[in-house]
């Protein structure tokens, strides 16, 4: 996860591939892929591992989240946490939750952002969960927002401009379904405008929307370290800014 591979516009959030991967020549004796000294370290072999499952290659680690009917019940129920007073919820999923999140901290009138997990079917999902793509569940941004200094057309604005709509469950280097694009509303308000929002930009593009526009439903938030990833540096230290209104280029890493 805190290794990246960057894109122009998203990044992926995992470890290059390593040397130990490599196919050796088939002249090699069979004993070499046993012996102890020319075996790759377990914690490469991991690492390495997550990231071709996270492609759809190779084994899956962890096993596959059970569906438990009760589990699924929790999860696809609404979203039943409460905004401040006179601020409003909104949801949006458009790839990586790392660099979506700083476009949306940047929004005046935003004065709350959590990255998480919804959508999915199984209760208290964790990353590995989520990236196991079983589970369905879509990386998002929630935001809150104070509907006297934003509008709900604002966030969509913003929405729009951070990703490419219309690559289904793909954001650059960055794929699979918990990449899709979608607009999770909480109002019959919020919906309508998505509807209309996606009716204008489809007359702008070539190719077919594929964003979902879907009630929100139980947001999990995400692990700590997700939180305002690029505004705390990443891995490396490299902070963004997340003043608002800033124009700085976004750049995601691990």
């Amino acid at each position: 996860m805190f290794n990246a591979l960057a894109s122009s516009s998203s990044s992926t959030k995992a470890t290059p591939l390593l040397s130990c991967f490599s196919r050796p020549s088939i002249s090699l004796p069979k004993k070499f892929f046993f012996s102890p000294s020319k075996n790759p370290k377990p914690s490469s072999l991991l690492t390495s591992m997550s990231w071709l499952g996270k492609l759809g290659f190779g084994a899956r680690s962890p096993p596959e989240p059970s569906l438990d009917p009760h589990s699924s019940a929790i999860a696809q129920g609404p979203d039943d946490d409460l905004p401040a007073p006179g601020q409003q919820f909104a949801q949006f999923g458009a790839g990586c939750f790392w660099g979506v999140e700083l476009a949306f901290q940047r929004v005046p009138g935003v004065t709350k952002t959590e990255v998480g997990y919804t959508q999915g079917f199984v209760h208290n999902p964790t990353y590995n969960d989520v990236c196991s793509g079983t589970t369905n569940h879509s990386e998002v941004v929630r935001v809150q927002y104070d509907p006297k200094e934003c509008g709900y057309d604002t966030l969509l604005d913003a929405f729009w401009a951070r990703h490419d709509p219309t690559t289904l469950n793909r954001q650059g280097n960055d794929v699979g379904t918990q990449y899709r694009s979608g607009i999770y509303f909480y109002t019959p308000e919020q919906e309508k405008a998505a509807r209309e929002s996606l009716e204008q930009h489809q007359k702008l593009l070539n190719r077919k929307i594929v964003t979902e526009i879907l009630p929100a439903k139980k947001f999990y938030r995400a692990e700590e370290y997700h939180q305002q990833y690029l505004e705390k540096g990443g891995r490396f230290g490299f902070k963004q800014s997340s003043e608002k209104g800033c124009n700085d280029p976004i750049r995601c890493y691990g």
